[in-house]
């Protein structure tokens, strides 16, 4: 140990010597510190009651380090690397199968469309036994993952329960490429649609030919769902904004204390499509690049927002190589629409592991080219609201505790051989009265967010001595919040019974599937729909005037 001690002192005097391209002042207290932390170091080594694993307590001092500047700087170690790749180009290698634990079993709980796992007949719902010769029983839902992934063309050996049968499946692994527009079709005569769910390093290629494709199938307007996209890579943003903006034009532009990393970038090629009427659709989990290409259709007034305000993520990273394999991840800009705003909702600047809300009295307004009004430090707001929809307690619990997954596991035998298609599929009476059944047997228990804030609620007025007076009150409103099994699944029919036909498609259709048949009683693409139908509001909504 007292190698390692000496090989951590000989990484601080080389730190200390890099630290020296700094100012005096800089170089001391950077000096000092990293001695400082080396010397910590060093006494918990030799008299801490337990033995002290150096990777691990360094990792956790890293983090520290990091957290305390903002959410998304973080460190990528060796071990992390391809795990991270994946969030930037969305490819692996492995079968193309997703699992879950339910009731104490490993079962395969999604599969991709002409994947290797598909291609060898796994079906949803298997329960995953072994794979090679490790048996996963007791292994952790990430180490079954890695066990299934490996490099294209290698072999894995999976066995797996299906109706008291084993089966055993030989596959070959391929590069297994998650799309970055999951779904793309013509919603109506005269309506297209693009799910765009992550900005990798394919998606504006991706992007571009499903666009073309629904140009040839004549698409007069276009609807862009950006919902729970995340973000990616800012270049693959404005490489799709560049499809429907001349060239020449700013789409965004980032700012920073460091020179080198202040940049414009404008469209460089020729667009596709100048008029198309434009919906964009945001949530409150759009964020990034999201909001980059949401926030430039809007500044440049080339399309009508709908939906609810965005995550409000205005900060940019890049990776950065560092010791021994690993990298960082760090903020390096912030980032600012056409118009000039930039959409960041939180301060960052005095960090330290808390959020803080940029107040209203900093929040600037902007003026778009059509000169209409937008403000910054509150993510992108939409022209038409649409308030957020949540699922009840009870379909949450549904959800969560995998009971409508291994209810249709145990019932799709039903509809093996039935055509079933998303846009009109529909459960019949009887097979949701079999479901509900099915529900009280399980003798489910759960408890809705108003009633567990009333019992809060009851504690207080105990200590402040109110509740004697107030018994009365406080019985009815717990009969009014508290749960009901019957009475939930009868008042959240819509919504389970929605929930139930999206897991029998997906068995056929897989996510594309769920996509569409999605969209048949969604209040978004509905209000979208609408506009279009009325292009003199739509037009207006843009500051175009006559």
């Amino acid at each position: 140990m007292k190698n390692k001690i000496k090989i951590l002192v000989l990484l601080v005097l080389v730190l200390s010597i890099n630290a020296s391209q700094k100012t005096d002042s800089d170089y001391f207290e950077i000096s000092k510190n990293l001695k400082l932390m080396a010397s910590v170091y060093e006494k918990l080594n030799d008299f801490y009651v337990d033995e002290v694993l150096p990777g691990r307590v360094m990792k956790k001092g890293i983090d520290a380090m990091l957290k305390s500047l903002d959410p998304y700087t973080v460190y990528i170690s060796e071990s992390q690397i391809e795990d991270f790749k994946f969030t930037t180009t969305g490819e692996y290698g492995g079968i193309g199968a997703s699992i879950k634990k339910i009731n104490g079993k490993i079962v395969i709980s999604e599969i991709f469309e002409n994947s290797p796992a598909q291609t060898a007949g796994v079906e949803i719902g298997d329960n995953l036994l072994q794979i090679d010769k490790t048996i996963v029983k007791d292994k952790s839902l990430n180490e079954i993952g890695g066990l299934l992934k490996g490099p294209s063309e290698s072999i894995v050996s999976i066995k797996v329960k299906r109706d008291n049968f084993i089966e055993t499946f030989k596959i070959k692994r391929e590069d297994i490429q998650i799309p970055a527009v999951s779904y793309y079709n013509k919603i109506n005569e005269s309506t297209g649609i693009i799910k765009l769910n992550s900005f990798t390093n394919t998606a504006s290629e991706e992007f571009k030919k499903a666009f073309q494709e629904l140009l040839g199938k004549k698409t007069e307007n276009l609807i862009i769902d950006l919902r729970s996209n995340g973000g990616g890579l800012l270049n693959e943003a404005v490489k799709i904004v560049n499809l429907f903006i001349p060239k020449g034009k700013l789409v965004v532009s980032t700012k920073s204390r460091i020179e080198q990393m202040n940049r414009s970038y404008f469209t460089t090629n020729k667009p596709i499509d100048t008029k198309i009427p434009i919906v964009v659709l945001i949530d409150e989990m759009s964020a990034s690049a999201s909001e980059i290409v949401a926030g430039s259709l809007q500044d440049l007034d080339r399309a009508v927002i709908i939906g609810n305000t965005s995550y409000g993520k205005g900060l940019v990273q890049q990776t950065k190589q560092v010791s021994f394999g690993g990298q960082i991840k760090l903020t390096v800009a912030k980032y600012y629409t056409p118009s000039g705003r930039c959409i960041q909702k939180i301060d960052y600047s005095s960090f330290e592991g808390k959020s803080k809300k940029i107040v209203d009295s900093l929040v600037q307004t902007f003026r778009t080219n059509n000169g209409r009004k937008v403000v910054d430090s509150r993510g992108i707001e939409p022209e038409i609201k649409i308030e957020p929809e949540y699922f009840s307690a009870i379909t949450e619990l549904l959800l969560s505790e995998s009971i409508i997954f291994e209810f249709i596991n145990n019932n799709i035998y039903k509809y093996k051989n039935d055509s079933i298609y998303p846009s009109s599929f529909s459960i019949q009476e009887s097979f949701y009265n079999e479901f509900v059944d099915f529900v009280f047997k399980k003798e489910v228990k759960y408890q809705t967010a108003s009633h567990f804030h009333l019992e809060e609620l009851k504690q207080v007025a105990i200590k402040e001595k109110y509740l004697k007076e107030n018994k009365k009150l406080f019985s009815i409103m717990d009969s009014v919040f508290k749960t009901n099994v019957k009475e939930d699944l009868t008042k959240h029919k819509k919504e389970i019974k929605f929930l139930l036909e999206n897991e029998i498609i997906s068995r056929k259709h897989f996510h594309k599937g769920r996509v569409e048949a999605s969209l048949k009683q969604d209040p978004y693409i509905l209000n979208a729909e609408k506009l279009f139908k009325d292009k003199e509001s739509y037009y207006e909504i843009l500051g175009f005037k006559e």
